[in-house]
């Protein structure tokens, strides 16, 4: 049998659940995973229980130190990210951070300059498009000029806060970062893929606590306006999905071009067809509806390629920095709009 063409990896940080997906991501591309830490018990008993080939190590520079180790992963509180990928990094790992990679302008300023420093990848895995079936075969069809020059992308990113139990630093913004910074970082990447730009600015953010008056740390509600020099977009994202909905928030993209559009309802097509990655496409010939569950995810095996070849097929370096940068932006620089809860039906 053939050597696998994957490497050894490890993980440092598994505070969010995305890692489960980070880590099968590299796996599926033929990667080994060889060892964890996270010093959490309660979290590192089902991170265990799913990789059992890993190890867990109680110190974090066993994996740092370790020549076999090319990649480290991590979903770690989400202040605590940057610090990480900054050791790592310095100690030759290339690295896969859970989006966002930063949660201020200062972390992210001395992220760019230890990646330049040391020449390693830093890769943010924006799942809602790198791991989304819908959102990947709206950028083939994007490419192949299904839709004319894009023009604005919508993005709106609703999330459900009690899916399962959240932890303090949840609603703590100091590490947690805000929600512009967190859940709306997705959608700025987005905006920069499906439009192409380069540079861009946001003309305006706002943040709100609509209805979380015992914790005023937390934005339940954010939303923001990109704009580059061919193209806008509107950004909202929010954490009132409710428990009637089969799936944890209703992720929508519109992208309009001069020739078309593509509508994405990406986890749930509410009362119509069945299943996730539904893809709406108008265009001069008419309407269609497009299943795309079964478009290849191909993130890991470009993320694999690209550490043992140095290339940036994943994700470009200037791409992943810059989505980082707006969606901080926007967090630092957001008004915040005040709101009184309201009364609702059956509730205190």
């Amino acid at each position: 049998m053939p050597a696998s063409p994957g490497f050894d990896f490890a993980t440092i940080g598994i505070n969010h659940g995305h890692v489960y997906a980070q880590t099968s991501v590299m796996i599926e591309a033929g990667c080994r995973l060889k060892a964890f830490y996270g010093p959490e018990d309660d979290l590192a008993a089902p991170y265990s229980e799913a990789f059992p080939e890993a190890r867990r190590v109680t110190d974090e520079r066993e994996i740092l130190e370790d020549p076999e180790i090319k990649l480290i992963i991590g979903a770690g509180i989400l202040a605590e990210r940057a610090p990480m990928a900054v050791r790592a990094m310095r100690h030759g790992k290339d690295v896969m951070l859970d989006k966002p990679g930063a949660t201020s302008l200062d972390q992210l300023a001395e992220l760019r300059a230890v990646q330049a420093e040391t020449g390693r990848i830093l890769s943010i895995c924006y799942s809602e498009h790198l791991l989304q079936p819908a959102t990947i075969a709206a950028g083939e069809l994007v490419r192949a000029g299904a839709i004319g020059k894009v023009m604005q992308t919508v993005g709106l990113g609703p999330h459900r806060e009690g899916n399962y139990p959240r932890p303090d630093w949840f609603y703590q913004k100091a590490r947690y970062g805000g929600i512009l910074c967190d859940i709306g970082s997705h959608q700025v990447e987005q905006f920069l893929f499906f439009t192409g730009a380069s540079e861009a600015t946001v003309a305006s953010s706002q943040i709100a606590n609509f209805d979380h008056p015992d914790k005023p740390d937390f934005d339940d509600f954010g939303q923001m306006v990109l704009v580059s020099d061919s193209a806008t977009g509107y950004i909202r994202v929010d954490w009132f999905t409710q428990a009637g909905l089969p799936v944890w928030g209703d992720g929508r993209l519109f992208v309009l071009g001069t020739e078309g559009t593509i509508e994405l309802r990406k986890y749930i097509d509410i009362a119509g067809r069945p299943g996730s990655d539904h893809l709406f496409l108008v265009d001069g010939e008419g309407v269609r509806h497009i299943d795309c569950a079964s478009t290849e995810v191909l993130y890991g095996k470009q993320l694999r390629d690209d550490v043992l070849n140095r290339t940036e097929t994943a994700m470009g370096q200037a791409h992943c920095f810059l989505a980082t940068e707006l969606a901080l932006t926007a967090q630092a620089e957001a008004t915040r709009i005040g709101g009184n809860r309201p009364a609702v039906k059956g509730r205190a």
